[in-house]
């Protein structure tokens, strides 16, 4: 049992070294590891990195569908409008972006997908988006993680054009969903914010 909640404060720490929660209360909290007070330090440790995210003003979520035998994961920072001008303006036209916020944004799935041409195996991915007032093209990375502003075309899988379209009203926040298609195999991969709507097909392979 001690080996397994030494496990957990392990992973906890590095929680909060990648959350960036260097506040007077994980101080605190750290403190108790040293003095030997493991319990306890579990229990306050888990509260500090809840109220870190709570924090953020871009809250990270992860979306989740399994669609033919296959559960397809997209986790990223979900960032608001807040009155701005997204598209063109916070975003810039024809700029490789990532669609999220601190943490690079992630798609995985537990087998093979082919998103237009594109072969994507297994595994996560780092995916980012390159905008243009008319087209639109996603980018799937072999990296497996990264940071938002941190894009390596050096390590592009390759990319895939997206099919775009106006909606209405606003969408504030921004938000990602992995759509079944109803008339038969594979699905679709949409991403929606502010009056803009791209998606991709793909199928499980």
């Amino acid at each position: 049992m001690r080996v397994m909640k030494l496990t957990l404060v392990g992973a906890l720490i590095v929680l909060i070294m990648v959350a960036g929660l260097g506040t007077v209360a994980s101080a605190r909290v750290v403190n108790l590891w040293q003095l030997g007070h493991v319990d306890e330090f579990v229990a306050r440790l888990a509260t500090v990195v809840h109220a870190g995210q709570a924090r953020r003003a871009s809250p990270h979520e992860s979306v989740s569908e399994t669609i033919d035998g296959s559960e397809i994961t997209i986790t990223y920072g979900r960032p608001y409008m807040r009155g701005r001008t997204i598209f063109g303006r916070l975003v810039p036209w024809d700029r490789v972006w990532c669609p999220g916020a601190d943490e690079a944004t992630t798609l995985e799935s537990a087998r093979e997908l082919r998103l237009g041409q594109l072969a994507v195996p297994p595994g996560p991915h780092t995916i980012w988006v390159r905008p243009t007032p008319n087209a639109w093209s996603l980018i799937v990375s072999k990296e497996p993680s990264g940071f938002h502003t941190n894009y390596n075309p050096s390590a592009d899988l390759g990319s895939v054009d997206m099919i775009k379209r106006t909606v209405s009203p606003p969408v504030e926040q921004l938000t990602f969903a992995i759509v079944k298609n109803p008339a038969g195999r594979g699905g679709a991969i949409t991403l929606t914010w502010e009056t803009t709507e791209v998606s991709v097909p793909f199928t499980v392979q």
